[in-house]
């Protein structure tokens, strides 16, 4: 059935200013660097190492390329919407305005607890890891003043925002790209630093293992593929900061094709690089992969240098959760679907309540995780997975149903600022892409709890809302 659009503006002038109180201070370098800093952490410090061993060296480069190719699709969709569109918090305003209201409100919710889940779990990480410096010290303290920490840089200014984002992600960053050039340097026989290293793999003999291409199989493969999905989660994060951004017709393209491109050559490309140095078998069990093969080229004091890059990498990831999830607040608040106080702004144009909220989210995950982390903290932790691909099924949908509107409406495509290619295939394949993971999620038993909890969840987002607000029409911000 089609959606009512009963107040959609078909027509949106990308260049007519948002009247809310939200300042546009961030450019496209800041706008890359939240997008990076959302989706590089513990997904690829880490767990890197479980993908390898689950696909094979061979399959996990091809699962990477799938899931970029997948991120591909959706920030294409993304774009035309964001510039349509550039106010913050924007997804719940792409649904709720391409789709209906209640899709919105459930998409917003679906993201917020996300990302209030990561804040939680982030925090508990980066204290664990501080304990290999300070092991007197308990894991609450490091949390509550990484919680000071980010929130401050969130309380000053937008700018201060992705300033303190652009710079955490600067270290990651560099981290990876030492690991490709240094990583591939060495399967090429450069060892400057790794002393003998007559063991190590010459470049990808590794790929060819005692099993095959691929030790587990294609089914292998396809469980990792699912997996990956809800790595390269966080790209999306430059819709959230669309209403936040100067000349969004000209920065939100540049930094869509920008994110896409740096994340295809640094996922893919340190991924090809640990899968080549350590056979499948051995890597990720005890440490991260990338302190495998620092040590293994002769990287010294690898184990330090890499527990701070991936504590960065925590905060910084929570960084942009706390940022994403002030904006969904604040946005349901304009929109009349939330309490009118989330809406309310500082001088320096911060909506310190809704950023307060979600911190106190946060602070109450981590707190789960603690009291009931095989109760309460497995639910939070499973609906957020299944977030991300409902987010994203919400973003394909809502470019489907916003491009076919403008057409009707009479709107000339020759006139939009960005618009997705190939046009409808984009979005149908990406919609259909997400739909299939979550078929594979139902398949593995690991993973089944997320749609156990998350589409109640859901349902019952759709339930409160026609409860509390029935069917009233969207009212149109600009």
């Amino acid at each position: 059935m089609e959606p009512s659009l009963p107040t959609l503006d078909t027509r949106p002038d990308p260049a007519q200013p948002v009247t809310s109180g939200l300042r546009r201070s961030m450019g496209p370098r800041h706008l890359v660097m939240i997008a990076m800093g959302g989706v590089i952490g513990s997904g690829l410090f880490l767990s890197s190492g479980y993908t390898i061993s689950q696909a094979g060296p061979l399959g996990a480069v091809i699962a990477y390329l799938v899931g970029a190719f997948v991120v591909y699709l959706v920030m294409a969709c993304l774009g035309e919407l964001a510039i349509a569109y550039p106010v913050s918090g924007a997804f719940h305003i792409y649904a709720a305005r391409s789709i209906g209201p209640a899709t919105g409100f459930a998409t917003a919710w679906l993201y917020w607890l996300c990302w209030a889940v990561a804040i939680g779990s982030e925090f508990t990480a980066s204290g664990l890891l501080m304990q290999r410096w300070f092991p007197d010290v308990e894991v609450w303290v490091w949390c509550l003043v990484f919680a000071a920490i980010l929130f401050g840089f969130n309380a000053v200014s937008a700018r201060f925002f992705g300033e303190s984002e652009f710079w955490f992600a600067i270290i990651k960053v560099a981290a990876i790209i030492g690991l490709i050039v240094l990583g591939g340097a060495a399967l090429f026989g450069f060892r400057p630093l790794g002393g003998g290293g007559d063991g190590h793999p010459f470049l990808f003999e590794n790929f060819a293992t005692e099993s095959g291409l691929f030790p587990n199989g294609f089914t292998g493969v396809l469980v990792t593929v699912l997996a990956v999905f809800y790595a390269f989660s966080g790209s999306e994060l430059i819709g959230v900061a669309a209403g936040e951004t100067k000349d969004p017709a000209t920065a939100i393209p540049k930094a869509m094709r920008t994110t896409v491109i740096r994340l295809l050559i640094f996922f893919v490309g340190a991924i090809a690089v640990i899968a080549a140095t350590i056979p499948y078998t051995e890597v990720g069990l005890d440490e991260s992969p990338f302190v495998t093969v620092f040590s293994a080229i002769g990287i010294p004091f690898a184990a330090d240098i890499m527990n701070f890059v991936i504590i960065t990498a925590l905060l910084s990831a929570g960084n942009s959760g706390l940022f994403s999830c002030a904006r969904m607040l604040y946005s349901l608040a304009d929109e009349g679907h939330a309490p009118r106080a989330l809406k309310q702004l500082t001088r320096r144009g911060i909506p310190l309540a809704a950023l307060s909220l979600s911190m106190v989210g946060g602070l109450a995950s981590l707190i789960s995780s603690v009291v009931a982390p095989e109760t309460v903290y497995l639910v939070l932790v499973s609906v957020a997975g299944f977030a991300v691909v409902g987010v994203w099924m919400s973003i394909t949908a809502s470019h489907f149903f916003h491009r076919r509107a403008f057409i009707r409406g009479g709107g000339d495509i020759s006139t939009l600022a960005y618009k997705a290619p190939l046009f409808p295939l984009v979005p149908i394949l990406a919609f259909t892409l997400c739909v299939v993971s979550l078929v594979g999620i139902a398949l593995d038993p690991a993973q089944a709890p997320a749609l156990y909890f998350g589409v109640p969840f859901v349902a019952a987002c759709y339930l409160y809302f026609h409860l509390r607000h029935g069917r009233k029409p969207v009212q149109a911000r600009r």
